[in-house]
């Protein structure tokens, strides 16, 4: 009877093949992927992953209300352990065992298998919700703020891969070719796109938005601005009621 109510209630926490998701195969659950995916942040994305934090950590720690932050879809953890060495008590949440597997070694705080569209905490549980490069594979993206709204007290910290960038079209051309697995279920989102969603998710609440681009090319004169222009932005939605 158990599982027949979990079916019903439709979690989909795992497949029995650990691949599907969503009613979908995600990269997430391929060990050839998950198991290279730190290497990755080391090598040509470490300059990326640098402006990235700078723009996400000005928007938690200008909130002063926030002391405590779940990161759904925190993978290995790589911002996870980031977000404790700028003074945040943080816990993740990831529905892919592949990567938790390796973040159980690598992080000494709370971790949880669960699914981002039902979070398994009370009310506001935490000051803040944070997704980093993950909330482009929602498939249900309202849901999933409104669960972050519901668990997170003051706000919602959002790292995203940005549509108004040429590497957005460089992706989707790889894919065609089939040079690229790892954005074949990714919806990218601009700033204002992103903003459109969270007015219908949170209608009726009281907020506030900031959001800064940035993943500009070296030679650009600036490296973070307040154009929808860039390879990623941030986004933080304070919720003042």
């Amino acid at each position: 009877m158990i599982p027949e109510k979990i079916n019903e209630a439709k979690f989909d926490l795992l497949s029995n093949d650990l691949s599907v998701w969503q009613g979908r195969e995600e990269w997430f659950f391929n060990r050839e992927h998950t198991d290279t995916y730190e290497q990755w942040y080391e090598g040509r994305y470490k300059r990326a992953e640098i402006w990235q934090k700078k723009i996400l950590g000005r928007y938690i720690q200008k909130d002063t209300r926030v002391k405590t932050l779940l990161e759904f879809g925190c993978g290995t953890t790589r911002f996870t352990r980031w977000w404790h060495e700028i003074g945040i008590e943080a816990s993740g949440g990831d529905i892919s065992p592949f990567m938790l597997g390796q973040g159980v070694h690598l992080f000494k705080g709370d971790l949880v298998l669960a699914d981002s569209h039902y979070m398994p905490f009370k009310d506001n549980t935490f000051d803040s919700l944070a997704f980093v490069t993950t909330f482009e594979y929602y498939k249900d993206p309202v849901q999933v703020i409104r669960e972050a709204a519901r668990v997170g007290k003051h706000g919602i910290v959002f790292g995203m891969m940005n549509k108004n960038s040429p590497k957005f079209y460089r992706r989707r051309i790889q894919e065609v070719f089939g040079a690229n697995p790892f954005y074949l279920t990714a919806t990218f989102y601009s700033p204002k796109s992103l903003i459109k969603v969270i007015e219908k998710a949170l209608e009726g609440r009281s907020y506030e938005i900031e959001w800064q681009t940035t993943g500009l090319p070296k030679w650009f004169p600036v490296q973070e601005w307040s154009q929808p222009y860039g390879d990623f932005f941030g986004l933080y939605v304070k919720l003042k009621d």
